[in-house]
């Protein structure tokens, strides 16, 4: 009897150690694509800055008339590719709340980063809103139970704003009621990129990364539009005018936040928050490259900063992925 009992528990107890290991592969392989999905994001946001500025110049249009151009293009990008490659559309309340919550939080966060330019300064409205991003998503963590605030994820915040000073951080010009007004509406941005985080990390059952993108920033261009029109929206139609349009919507916005929602689910808020780093990293690089900006010995010290930042965040995540598994 105990001889035809053993095999028996052996037999039920291999399965188990497979489904194990294959549930663990199956985590690491999706943190691993939601890492790599997050530094191409963070890469093409880069590129935001650059065709936004030339599609500036080349147009006329405002900053705010810029973002919503963005948005909306981006979003009808993807309507588009949805309708072609006959993706299902959300059905469930859950789906179409979430979508309505990104609608509103991509439109604030970029009418409360554009009016952070307009009142200070680009520099200071990149510097608090990207460097402010993972300090709201940390405290935001904390308090909810998420994930605790240790001395690493200080580090890397540390390392991050340090960065961020050296690399687009200048004298401050202007008005003081403008840099307080410029500062305030930044930090206002950062919360809101951050609320987007942190909502979006549950992904919500029939609604895929695409979709979310698409009618949620359709949804927001469509809330920016009265804004924008008091700018004027209307601008000379030229290919070349039409070229950044496109690559405006198409690069930094449509692929980004695809990716941006496809990766945050498995690489957690925290890391995301982190990659966005990369934005104004590659931002800088391409200026130096393509508008010939010369970099001064501090912004590389900064750049080498944020690199470290990127690193460590990495780390972090590739430790909790050890951890779990």
């Amino acid at each position: 009897m105990a001889r035809c009992g053993h095999p028996a528990r052996r037999l039920v107890a291999v399965p188990s150690q497979e489904r194990e290991l294959f549930m663990s592969t199956v985590v690491s392989t999706a943190r691993r694509s939601g890492l790599i999905s997050l530094i191409a994001a963070g890469i093409l946001w880069g590129t935001g800055g650059l065709l936004g500025a030339l599609l500036g110049r080349a147009t006329g249009l405002a900053p705010i008339a810029v973002a919503a151009c963005r948005l909306g293009t981006g979003g009808l990008l993807l309507i588009l590719t949805l309708i072609v490659t006959r993706r299902p559309m959300p059905r469930n309340r859950l789906a179409w709340r979430r979508i309505g919550a990104i609608a509103a939080l991509a439109g604030w966060f970029q009418m409360c980063y554009f009016g952070a330019v307009a009142a200070s300064s680009v520099s200071l409205a990149t510097l608090i809103t990207i460097g402010m991003s993972p300090v709201f998503v940390a405290v935001l963590e904390q308090l909810t139970g998420r994930r605790a605030l240790d001395r690493r994820r200080v580090a890397t915040i540390g390392l991050a704003l340090s960065g961020l000073t050296l690399l687009v951080g200048g004298p401050a010009t202007g008005s003081a009621a403008g840099l307080l007004l410029g500062a305030a509406l930044a930090a206002a941005a950062a919360a809101g990129f951050a609320i987007m985080t942190l909502i979006s990390a549950d992904p919500v059952d029939g609604l895929e990364p695409m979709t979310t993108t698409a009618l949620g920033f359709t949804g927001g261009a469509v809330l920016l539009a009265p804004l924008a029109a008091s700018t004027g929206l209307s601008f000379t139609v030229t290919p070349t005018s039409i070229a950044l349009l496109l690559a405006l919507g198409l690069f930094p916005t449509a692929a980004a936040y695809s990716l941006y929602f496809h990766g945050l689910p498995a690489a957690g808020p925290g890391t995301t928050a982190a990659m966005a780093l990369l934005e104004p990293l590659t931002g800088t690089i391409l200026a130096a490259v393509i508008l010939g900006d010369r970099l001064r010995p501090l912004a590389l010290v900064g750049a080498a900063l944020l690199v470290a930042a990127l690193l460590l965040a990495a780390r972090a995540a590739s430790d909790i992925e050890e951890m779990e598994g």
